[in-house]
């Protein structure tokens, strides 16, 4: 089998590992994705290529014939991807590498991180994503049993700290309620991710109890409605703490809210948001709009091809 020109480093972590599928998806040329699995060695800030971040099984993963461009995202992907670019890969990285910025042939970095201006900087509104316009079509298909619900259909996906026990439960009381408030008698398509926590997904779940609703919780059984619930949503409601989910509700077309307030970074890409009319605050309901779909990954895949790292 001949080995494909694309390989995509994928880490564990699903919204870092999207950024890097969301590019090579839209590329139109097969690729193989190499998944990362991560040693002790992995925290330590590598300054060179090197793949001694890896578990031994994960390093079984590197063996020639090389690709001819490499797809990476995350700081611990960076030394990895750095290592394939001795062997002759072209070398595409998304988010800030830590080191060797420079070495990268193109580094496709959120507007919200304040990267510095350089010949092989992309700067982006939000992250790369995987929620493409193909897929969301495909989604709408799937779950079309979710158009028969009753409207207006409200999506709230529901994010956590990155680094704690889950989200905190003062958030968490919050947003049915607040919903409920804006658009009443709305049917709403809740879905919990790996950092929201059990706590806070009970507590959603009984404020969701004898009202039009769908929840799916992180980790239960059956497929899961995340992209149907966003390709049906008359209206995406996300909490501010997830870069990857306000990134793949802006591909939609629907109104976006963000109805959590986060520090830093998260307040910096909420703010570009609201700059670019993909995004409102939850307070500013009303006045949200519809808006032509983001697809920083679409973009990002255009400009490797102009860049002539594409694989012929």
């Amino acid at each position: 089998m001949t080995n494909p020109p694309v390989w995509v480093l994928a880490d564990p972590r699903a919204g870092t590992a999207a950024q890097a599928l969301g590019i090579a998806e839209r590329l139109d040329v097969p690729f193989r994705t190499v998944a990362l699995q991560w040693g002790r060695l992995a925290a330590l800030p590598w300054p060179w290529p090197s793949l001694a971040g890896l578990t031994p099984a994960a390093r079984a993963c590197f063996a020639p014939p090389w690709p001819r461009l490499v797809i990476s995202a995350g700081r611990r992907a960076a030394p990895v991807a750095l290592w394939l670019g001795r062997h002759g890969a072209r070398t595409v990285h998304c988010m800030r590498p830590g080191f060797g910025a420079g070495r990268f042939d193109l580094l496709v970095i959120g507007r919200h991180d304040r990267p510095r201006p350089a010949p092989n900087v992309l700067p982006i509104l939000g992250a790369a994503s995987r929620m493409s316009p193909a897929r969301l079509a495909a989604a709408r298909a799937e779950w079309a049993e979710l158009g028969a619900l009753p409207g207006p259909r409200v999506a709230l996906m529901v994010g956590g700290r990155v680094r704690g026990e889950g989200l905190d439960m003062a958030t968490a009381a919050t947003l049915v309620p607040a919903l409920r408030r804006h658009f009443p008698g709305a049917t709403i398509l809740a879905s919990t991710s790996r950092r929201t926590g059990e706590a806070a997904a009970d507590r959603i779940a009984a404020d969701l109890a004898g009202t039009p609703h769908r929840l799916f919780r992180w980790g239960q059984s059956g497929p899961n409605p995340y992209a149907g619930f966003l390709a049906w949503a008359d209206v995406i409601a996300v909490t501010g703490d997830s870069v990857s989910m306000l990134s793949e509700a802006c591909g939609t077309s629907a109104p976006v809210l963000v109805v959590s307030e986060e520090p830093g970074r998260h307040a910096a890409l909420a703010a570009s948001l609201y700059a670019a009319g993909m995004a409102w605050p939850l307070a500013r309901a009303a006045e949200a709009t519809r808006h032509q779909p983001l697809d920083e990954s679409g973009r990002v895949a255009i400009k490797i091809r102009t860049m002539a790292l594409a694989p012929a």
